[in-house]
């Protein structure tokens, strides 16, 4: 009888009960949990949890995850004492902003299947009682939301696992990783070492110093939050019996950064106002300092930083004036530097995985889907935004991981535009074009560590000179952030002249050496086997075909490719398949490339002026590349476009790249040559139907759901990752399909994330979205049953307000592809 991995989980908090209770519920009976504080309460931050659960949130997998410990956490106990109580939630707004960000939340969680309500002023009072009506405009209820009674529901998880097979050992210290040949092999305690397989380390705060042990940059902050209970409060006498502790609804009042809690006759407050508090973990017992009297993760509770708090939070509930602070403490809890889990497995150590930074709130959905990485290679909900490896590497420094995780604390509770840029750190990464770019007034957002230009203010001139028939409608104040009608502008030179794009900061690999075709044949969906100077556009599959990412691979050499990727991720996937004996070879040659979007109708008549090198249609057809020069520049130039327009995209090196911009520049003045932004990018991609993977995509979507069963050659002779998945499926055979909305008013932007109805009821979400300037009304990407075809009148629920829409034939421009292949 086979038997089933040794595994070793570090922490035996919420996630390493939780993730111990999904290996054994699986069948993987060899699961050792230590933790090295005395159990169940080991003195990490489950030990001091305050529990709320709200589930909703703009991420459809970090709602997924809340909603699963929510289903999870209501069906256990112990001794029939809950684990979780499902009094539900209730946020409440105290000016118009806040009210108007219910109405958003409200859309995410329709969009995600959550049910949720904006209710008045009455019904806030109805549901929560304590809040003092004029105070506030209305709140969201959502009725599922709860209490989750973390330290309760370690111990029916450990019961439960231990049931299966699985050991549980408290006042073990883990003092080092053991690991050979590249794989993991052990735990080391002062004890001995444990042998295993596979090391989960859910060790909470305590992450960082366990990923350095396996030399893994582990990118967590623990930082203090304040919490306090209150004396008895007169109003709640008598409300709850002990079984129960709690019938108000959790209760959130984000203008001041406070929660609350109700326990009997008291209240719970969290606050996040006070200034960030960062733990430095060596003046925190470990090992025999841990005892349940001295958790480290409860901190002296500072006074002074709560005194404001309570002032406001007596405002807010005016019974609270007949009470007092009974006990506080600073707790301590993780923060990253985007505010997502860290999960994943080490580059470097097989076998060595975390599953950190993650609260009581996501807790279950996140062992659930570590549990099914381990067991079936695959989480059926999509990880990229909680993938450790998500992070480019200057963004995994201490000095940017303390920062940014201290302004993710700041802003824990603000309403934040899906588009507003961190202030701070800036100017990380830039590319070559940098200094130019500024000389033309670019307005920069940022992402990933890089500068990229959304629109440039040398390009306001040319507003006025737009044609009415280009010119936009005036945005809503919420759609009008972060944007300017010059995006218009950089469209329109886009479509009748010519612009240039900075296309550096999208990831490039270079994958050589005599295994390299092998790799990549496996590694996708299409045909790389052609002739060197073929581009192929094409899908990384995961087993179950779900669309891992899309690339575009070009072959420069027999044994050389060039493979245009989303980011990190995919390095990370590309590095873990190659074969280690030595005949494959990847480099991530994005930092010391640059490249320039030229397209445009005028392109070829700028590059032929600056080059000897042959542009013509069959010098260079579509997707095909060649290396060439421009300006005696050595560049390499790929037939292809995101824009939908005659042009190349221009590589060179990144010493080259200033003097590339300046010899395309100057060349292109008499034919009308624009810098342009992201803005306008990314209204020339949704009206060709170009998809963003994602955004458009994931793993949890099968490439003819996506409308890209086109890129998969089942005539392939190559085996690749996916093929049996997606053997018989077709576009015919989907349940569900992405599709093209158009704005039917012609003026109403919405902007990603916001539900959508057919027939009067939620029937899907909108992915992208954009002003689509050339066909003259907004433009939306949403995944919807497939039964709404072409025609078909939906609504889009934008801020409360229902948004008509059709479903629309793709794509809406050039769909015989005569300008792109001019």
């Amino acid at each position: 009888m086979p038997t089933t991995p040794r595994v070793v989980i570090i922490g035996a908090g919420i996630v390493g009960a939780n993730l111990a209770d999904e290996l054994t519920l699986r069948g993987w009976d060899r699961v050792t949990v230590v933790d090295q504080g005395p159990l169940p309460l080991t003195g990490g931050s489950t030990s001091h949890a305050p529990g709320l659960v709200f589930q909703t949130n703009a991420s459809k997998t970090m709602t997924a995850l809340a909603s699963y410990t929510v289903e999870k956490f209501s069906s256990i106990d112990v001794d029939g004492a809950w684990c979780f109580n499902q009094v539900g939630g209730l946020e409440i707004a105290t000016t118009p902003e806040r009210l108007a960000d219910l109405h958003r939340k409200q859309g995410w969680a329709t969009s995600w299947g959550v049910e949720a309500q904006v209710v008045d002023v009455d019904e806030c009072v109805r549901l929560h009682p304590l809040v003092d009506r004029d105070r506030i405009l209305g709140g969201l209820h959502i009725p599922s939301d709860g209490l989750a009674k973390a330290s309760r529901a370690v111990v029916a998880l450990a019961r439960r696992a231990e049931a299966r097979g699985a050991r549980f050992q408290g006042s073990t210290r883990v003092t080092g990783i053991e690991q050979s040949g590249g794989r993991v092999t052990g735990v080391r305690t002062p004890d001995g070492t444990i042998p295993a397989d596979v090391v989960v380390s859910c060790a909470g705060f305590w992450g960082v110093e366990l990923g350095a042990m396996a030399g893994m940059d582990v990118p967590l902050l623990p930082l203090a939050h304040q919490f306090a209970w209150t004396g008895q409060v007169p109003e709640l006498v008598g409300r709850n019996d002990e079984l129960s502790e709690a019938s108000l609804p959790i209760l959130r009042h984000q203008d001041q950064d406070l929660y609350f809690r109700e326990r009997g006759d008291c209240l719970g407050i969290g606050s996040y106002a006070h200034r960030p508090m960062p733990v430095d973990l060596r003046e925190l017992p470990q090992g025999d300092g841990v005892r349940e009297s001295s958790m480290p993760s409860m901190l002296p509770f500072t006074e002074e930083d709560f005194a404001p708090v309570w002032e406001e939070s007596q405002l807010l509930l005016p019974s609270l004036r007949s009470s007092k602070i009974d006990s506080g403490f600073n707790g301590v809890f993780s923060f990253t530097p985007d505010g997502g889990p860290l999960v994943g497995e080490s580059s470097d150590v097989a076998g060595f995985w975390i599953a950190e930074a993650v609260w009581v709130t996501h807790s279950a959905g996140v062992a659930k889907a570590v549990a099914q990485l381990l067991v079936d290679g695959r989480s059926e909900i999509d990880l990229h935004g909680c993938d450790v490896h998500r992070f480019e590497e200057i963004q995994l420094g201490a000095e940017y991981v303390s920062e940014t995780s201290q302004q993710n604390f700041v802003e824990v509770y603000d309403v934040l535009h899906p588009l507003q840029p961190r202030l701070s750190p800036r100017d990380l990464r830039i590319s070559p074009f940098h200094a130019r770019q500024r000389e033309l007034g670019a307005v920069f957002l940022e992402g990933a560590g890089w500068e990229r230009p959304h629109w440039y203010e040398a390009n306001a001139d040319l507003v006025a000179a737009l044609p009415t028939e280009w010119v936009p409608p005036e945005r809503d104040a919420w759609s009008g952030q972060f944007h300017s009608p010059i995006a218009a502008a950089e469209a329109w030179r886009t479509r009748t002249a010519v612009a240039m794009y900075d296309m550096t900061p999208l990831k490039r690999l270079e994958v050589s050496g005599p295994g390299a075709l092998d790799l990549l044949q496996r590694l996708t969906t299409g045909e790389m086997d052609k002739s060197v100077g073929a581009v192929t556009y094409a899908l990384m599959l995961d087993e179950a075909g779900g669309v891992r990412s899309d690339v575009t691979v070009a072959r420069l050499g027999e044994q050389l490719f060039q493979v245009g990727a989303n980011g990190p991720l995919d390095h990370d996937y590309v590095q873990r398949q190659a074969p280690d004996d030595g005949t494959v070879w990847i480099r991530d040659i994005t930092g010391g490339t640059c490249c320039i979007g030229l397209w445009g109708p005028r392109a070829r008549d700028l590059v032929q002026r600056v080059s000897s090198d042959d542009f013509s249609n069959e010098g260079l057809k579509y997707f095909r590349a060649k290396r060439a020069r421009i300006g005696g520049v050595p560049v390499t130039a790929m037939r292809l476009s995101y824009v939908g327009e005659l042009g190349w995209e221009i590589y060179t090196s990144a010493d080259s790249g200033q003097r590339l911009w300046d010899v395309l520049w100057r060349a292109g003045q008499d034919l009308g040559v624009i810098a342009a932004g992201r803005a306008a990018f990314g209204s020339l991609r949704l009206e060709k139907g170009y998809r963003a993977w994602g955004h458009d995509m994931t793993t949890e979507h099968n490439p003819y759901e996506a409308g890209l069963g086109f890129a998969v050659r089942t005539q392939k002779k190559a085996d690749f990752v996916g093929r049996q998945a997606v053997a018989g499926l077709s576009d015919e055979t989907v349940g569900r399909r992405l599709s093209c909305l158009t704005i039917d008013d012609g003026r109403s932007v919405v902007l990603g994330h916001e539900p959508v109805f057919v027939d009067g009821r939620p029937a899907g979400y909108v992915t992208s979205a954009a002003f689509g300037h050339t066909v003259g009304r907004p433009i939306a990407y949403a995944w919807l049953p497939a039964s709404a075809g072409v025609g078909t009148a939906v609504e889009i629920e934008y801020f409360g307000s229902r948004i008509r829409a059709t479903v629309a034939a793709e794509p809406l421009v050039d769909p015989e592809m005569t300008r792109i292949r001019g």
